[in-house]
């Protein structure tokens, strides 16, 4: 019997099958939903800064860890801004001793390598209250450490550090004592009681984030080194055009997430290194009742080539969801195991009945590594309550969710989607994924409708349907130009692969037979043992099909991966050349699938 080429969940369990591939429908390949990742990057566009230097050492800070350099930072800052904009410097002279910096438009508040900016263990040094959100509610609480409200054209940058030095503070005892000071919040919520009027702060226990920006337009945070928050430490709220690039973020403690876009749109994270205590990268857009008061989804934002070494969820939405979240893209992340904490998840996503919202397009290719403590892929409908709570049932809505690449290793289970009777989660598809050391093996899915499982092995047993099967061609068999056939790295397919030579200019190229003119899908399976991308250009019969397209480091030589190029074949004969665009050459090619 011909085994089907699709098969569909509905709130049931898929039973394992082993059954050969099948061979490719003919037509045109279908839209990605990832063609609108590069409209999305188009408009984040980091902000210039005027050629002005304001070194905080000119305004009376000094780098002794002792003296208080608040004046400092607020006096640099105003100059600054008043002078049309540029560049406050912290030097790379030591620690400077602060309280709350404000930050204003049109200012770069840049630390140097061997530099510190290091925060005050008072909690008066973050009086008087301002405007911000605590969990996703609207109030009056403690400034966040660094904080704009209102700004545009920020950045925060350098190679030096920017410590929290939340361990000093009363903030984690705050985590014991706050469950008044958030009832009282949550009920004020609900009951609409003016923002003006929900004051916190001083004699209350509503610990700060560590860094916000607060309907700013134009953020870059790049190269630092962000440790110890008392809270979620990088924290935009309704802002937009964001850039968040290789940032190390160090934390420890609860609710100490590593970057938090609420209600944000126009968002990059990318090459940032999150050793967190709770969720590394997590998209929100408000809570409950005040979330859907505002009203804001999170949307088009871009997470990739990051690196998590734990905890909680490694990309996270939620569980504060509920202005919605839209087109989130999450590509070529790793998971590695921590010192002392480990992921939970790999992919998680959080909800519950009281949240309300909708979170519509979430797409995670090449997601890799482990362990993950809890589970692989976890949506989960029936998140626990972690408030007293108030408000209305209002189900949310989880729906068009794809994952593609997801290999994970030593994790309690791989796939769990937990929608609730009242609204299930719909339309997910999970393609050429790979878990192993799994405890419970078989999806555990409940209250899901439309769930694709196409060629997933867990623990090697396939699950769903098995790939198609497109036209095979090896790399070995291929025309190459300045590389080699090899076979020292396990895992390639045939009997080698090329290895390219280390220059721009090297190239494999397929002659491949189409049986018809028209669209087609063409997939590389490649390793890359370095960090460095090795892009190459995808050309089809002499045209640019993906200009240097990239094959970013899949963590060994030994570990492979496959991406894949949108192209028209014509009837008959083509060629499919993969050309090397850097110095560093190509990656590692295995072979070249052709599917139409």
């Amino acid at each position: 019997m011909q085994p089907s080429r699709r098969a569909v969940l509905k709130g049931a369990l898929l039973i394992p099958v082993a059954v050969p591939a099948t061979a490719g429908a003919s037509g045109g390949a279908p839209a990605s939903s990832w063609d609108q990742v590069p409209a999305i990057l188009a408009r984040i566009q980091p902000p210039v800064f005027p050629d002005r230097t304001f070194p905080i050492t000119d305004y009376g800070a000094k780098p002794d860890d002792t003296t208080d350099c608040t004046p400092a930072f607020r006096q640099a800052i105003a100059a600054c801004n008043a002078a049309g904009g540029g560049t406050v410097l912290v030097p790379g002279t030591g620690r400077f001793r602060t309280g709350k910096i404000h930050l204003l438009s049109n200012v770069r508040l840049h630390v140097e390598a061997g530099g510190t900016i290091r925060f005050r263990s008072d909690a008066g040094s973050y009086l008087p209250n301002v405007f911000t959100r605590w969990q996703g509610i609207e109030c009056y609480n403690y400034s966040p450490f660094i904080y704009a409200r209102n700004q545009t054209n920020l950045a925060l940058t350098g190679s030096g550090t920017i410590d929290g030095n939340a361990a000093a503070g009363p903030w984690s005892g705050f985590d014991s004592q706050r469950g008044p000071d958030w009832e009282r919040l949550q009920q004020q919520a609900v009951d609409g009681v003016p923002v003006e009027q929900r004051q916190f702060g001083d004699g209350h226990h509503l610990k700060p984030n560590m860094i916000q920006f607060y309907g700013c337009t134009n953020i870059l945070i790049e190269g630092l080194d962000l440790r110890n928050p008392a809270m979620w430490t990088v924290h935009p709220v309704l802002s937009r055009n964001i850039t968040v690039k290789r940032v190390n973020i160090f934390s420890r403690g609860a609710m100490v997430d590593g970057v938090d876009p609420e209600c944000s749109s126009d968002v990059l994270i990318e090459g940032c290194s999150f050793d967190t205590g709770d969720d590394g990268t997590v998209i929100k857009s408000g809570r409950d009742t005040d979330g859907r008061r505002v009203g804001v989804p999170s949307t088009g934002i871009v997470i990739r080539d990051n690196d998590y070494y734990g905890r909680w969820g490694a990309i996270t939405v939620g569980s504060e969801m509920s202005g919605g979240v839209r087109d989130v893209f999450a590509e070529n992340n790793r998971i590695h195991p921590g010192a002392g904490y480990r992921s939970f998840y790999a992919l998680y996503l959080k909800t519950n009945d009281r949240r309300g919202g909708v979170v519509d397009g979430v797409h995670v290719r090449n997601l890799t590594g482990g362990p993950c403590d809890r589970g692989g892929f976890f949506i989960d409908m029936n998140y626990g309550l972690t408030g007293p709570g108030h408000g209305p049932i209002v189900d949310p809505v989880i729906q068009n969710v794809t994952v593609d690449g997801l290999n994970i290793a030593d994790s309690p289970f791989a796939i769990r989607l937990s929608g609730s009777s009242a609204s299930h989660i719909r339309n997910v598809t999970i393609t050429n994924s790979t878990f192993t050391q799994i405890d419970t093996a078989a999806p555990q899915i409940s209250n899901a409708d439309d769930v694709v499982l196409r060629n997933v092995r867990v623990n090697g047993v396939l699950y769903g349907e098995p790939a198609p099967a497109g036209l095979r061609y090896e790399a070995e068999n291929a025309t190459i130009s300045q590389g080699a056939v090899e076979s020292g790295h396990a895992g390639y397919s045939g009997t080698g692969f090329v290895d390219y030579a280390n220059l721009a200019g090297s190239y494999v190229e397929f002659t491949v037979t189409a049986a018809g003119a028209g669209a087609a899908t063409l997939t590389l399976r490649y390793a890359n043992g370095t960090t460095t991308d090795r892009p190459m250009d995808i050309t089809v019969n002499g045209v640019m099909a993906a200009p240097a397209k990239p094959f970013p480091g899949t963590g060994a030589w030994t570990t492979w991966r496959t991406t894949a190029v949108a192209a028209q074949l014509q009837r008959g004969r083509n060629t499919i050349r993969a050309t090397a665009v850097t110095s560093n050459g190509g990656p590692n090619l295995d072979y070249l699938e052709v599917l139409q």
